[in-house]
């Protein structure tokens, strides 16, 4: 049964290939439909109109807003007016991926210690069909720096860790690459970088260094394509363009005395700029020398990124690998600001090595472990979806729709000791029937997202194509808005969100109600902790907590810091703080803490009021149990936001 959804852009395979892929008739078309509004979201930065997202899918108005209320009931999605936008809780899904692949549990740490030697921005990578897929960032904060994100496609040859993946492709995989690079000769697909129309510049000084690479192609029998030699009639970069075919004479080449942006003559727009003619010439777009690359990566076991993917940006990468095949690349990339191509080989080469070996020592003594205490396939808890689809039908009516609710959970069935599921495993793990979990199986092969081998199922990398991208930069006041709106709506009173900076407390969320009285606080505000609600709550957290410097700043502001040390075991032990006119005359405050997943208290949130609203007692009765439940969301949201990686808390 086909499906009117347009061939969703950066799956790194041909547009052409996809459109021809023929839909198994047992698919299931609303899941097809709504992983194509997942990903119309993810390309979209995390946020679209639904409006938008009928237009990008041409799925009609009414399928858009059924799938979207059943993704905002899964928590997927939030609807925020006419808008719908990704929320944190998708990040499951890529989890599951991550879980599954172990990579990120053994190697994440080696990744930020090398980063953290080197000063200098670390990522890991998969390969995902013709491209290359981050698993892990570490990167350094500076006024240049590394924009790509966890689940971030790029194509494998405008990358460093391209052509070491490429070592390891056959006929079918160099195929599927030529057949996308001609349906997409600029990049489109793959939003995460710059169009590829950019041209390649070489100076006078390196012209040679070309002159004495193309001669070594014509007899280096390192020099490979497709593991045949390349010869001098053979090289397509000899006397040829390769993106053209044709011969680059004077009166042939379409390049010469051209703008390749615009296609007009330099002349007529622009003067020659000193030294055109002589000191730059032009080749073939970014990508057209990737089988050669290919082949040097082969042969030196590294790769470089000398500005493919955008000027100034550059990159060293190595294989990891385990039982003698790729596992994933590492990378150290830099700007050229603080280093040259050849200068990130030179002085970072023996240290990337070094963490390389650390690496691959890893995986073998924890696949040694694995070996050596053979455990039964872990196989999830029925996740209770059965009740839990038919409350929502019951609640949505004919806006809920299970086939793509039950679909999605799937994906969910696969995690750490569950990299390979067969059917049954699946049917058990999800609590779906057989023939419900096999239909969601074949769909989910036939877009990409599982691949089966001898009647058993893996996640494939492109998982992390569904929101994971957008949302992995989601900071804990990004995550906590909307909770914190909600409460302030149900209580009709200020909430804000804070951080504990040394002995101060800082807010970095605020919702503020709209009274004649009422709190007013902004954001960035800083605020003592120790007369506050919210800093009681984290400075009960601390092992010593900072208590000098105790003044009153009103006539009940408690300073005696035996006492307020016997205040803060009662707040640990209560897990909330009240704090009644100790901060201001006439403010009251109700606090709880918010905690990562191991448990270490990371921000607060309070309600705050002025004294007539509610008495001491009303704010525990009325207003705590509300607090909590709201605070119980964020982090249920942030444990799964932080799973693999370090949610900033700003």
């Amino acid at each position: 049964m086909p499906s009117n959804v347009a061939p969703a852009p950066g799956t790194g395979t041909s547009s052409a290939a996809g459109a021809e892929a023929v839909v198994p008739a047992e698919a299931v078309t609303p899941l097809i439909r709504g992983i194509a509004v997942l990903r119309r979201l993810t390309d979209a930065d995390g946020v679209s109109s639904l409006s938008g997202l009928e237009r990008s899918t041409g799925l009609a108005r009414s399928t858009v807003d059924r799938i979207t209320a059943t993704l905002a009931r899964r928590g997927y999605v939030r609807l925020d007016g006419r808008d719908a936008v990704l929320a944190p809780r998708l990040m499951e899904l890529g989890n599951a991926y991550l879980a599954a692949l172990r990579l990120p549990r053994l190697l994440d740490a080696h990744a930020d210690a090398l980063a953290d030697e080197l000063d200098e921005s670390v990522s890991l990578a998969v390969g995902d069909q013709d491209g290359i897929r981050f698993i892990h960032q570490a990167t350094r904060r500076r006024a240049m720096s590394l924009s790509f994100r966890i689940g971030d496609l790029l194509p494998a040859e405008r990358t460093a860790p391209g052509p070491l993946f490429a070592t390891e492709w056959g006929d079918r995989e160099w195929a599927r690459w030529h057949e996308r690079r001609a349906a997409d000769p600029e990049d489109r697909g793959f939003p995460a970088v710059p169009a590829r129309s950019r041209p390649i510049e070489y100076g006078e000084d390196d012209r040679n260094d070309e002159k004495d690479r193309i001669g070594a192609n014509r007899t280096n029998p390192t020099n490979r394509k497709n593991g045949k030699d390349l010869t001098a009639a053979q090289d397509p970069t000899v006397g040829k363009d390769p993106t053209l075919g044709k011969d680059l004479t004077v009166g042939k080449d379409p390049t010469v005395g051209k703008d390749l942006t615009v296609g007009k003559s330099l002349a007529a727009d622009r003067p020659e700029e000193p030294g055109a003619g002589r000191s730059a010439r032009r080749l073939p777009t970014l990508g057209d020398d990737f089988e050669q690359r290919t082949a040097e990566a082969r042969e030196a076991g590294w790769a470089l990124d000398d500005q493919l993917i955008e000027p100034g940006l550059v990159a060293l990468s190595m294989p990891v690998r385990e039982a003698g095949r790729i596992a994933c690349v590492v990378s150290v990339v830099s700007h050229t600001s603080r280093h040259t191509a050849a200068d990130l080989r030179d002085t970072l080469l023996p240290r990337l090595r070094k963490a390389v070996a650390a690496m691959e020592r890893e995986l073998r003594e924890a696949q040694h472990a694995e070996s050596a205490t053979p455990t039964p396939r872990a196989t999830a808890a029925p996740s209770g979806l059965a009740v839990w689809t038919g409350a929502s039908k019951q609640e949505l009516g004919r806006e809920f729709i299970e086939s793509l609710a039950r679909g999605l959970t799937v994906i969910t069935a696969f995690g750490e000791g569950r990299a390979e599921l067969n059917l049954t495993e699946v049917a058990q793990a999800t609590g779906l029937a057989r023939a419900t979990a096999r239909r969601a199986l074949i769909t989910l092969e036939h877009l990409g997202y599982v691949t089966a081998h001898d009647r058993v199922f893996r996640l494939t990398p492109r998982v992390l194509g569904l929101g994971f991208p957008p949302l992995s930069r989601t900071s804990l006041a990004e995550i906590a808005a909307p909770h914190l709106t909600e409460l302030s709506q149900r209580l009709h009173d200020s909430v804000s969100l804070a951080v504990l900076t040394g002995d101060e407390i800082q807010y970095t969320g605020r919702v503020s109600t709209s009274r004649v009285m009422s709190v007013h606080i902004t954001i960035g505000t800083r605020l003592p902790a120790y007369p506050t609600a919210l800093g009681r709550v984290m400075l009960a957290d601390l092992p010593e907590p900072p208590l000098t410097e105790l003044l009153p700043l009103t006539p009940r502001t408690i300073t005696d810091p035996a006492r307020l040390k016997a205040v803060l075991d009662r707040v640990r032990e209560e897990g909330y703080a009240l704090v009644d006119e100790e901060l201001e005359v006439g403010l009251r405050s109700v606090a709880v803490p918010v905690r990562e997943r191991g448990g270490r208290v990371v921000a607060a949130v309070n309600v705050a009021m002025h004294s007539s609203r509610r008495t001491p007692e009303e704010c525990v009765a009325e207003v705590l149990p509300e607090l909590r439940a709201a605070v119980g969301r964020i982090e249920e949201d942030l444990w799964v936001a932080g799973r693999f990686r370090r949610v900033p808390r700003t």
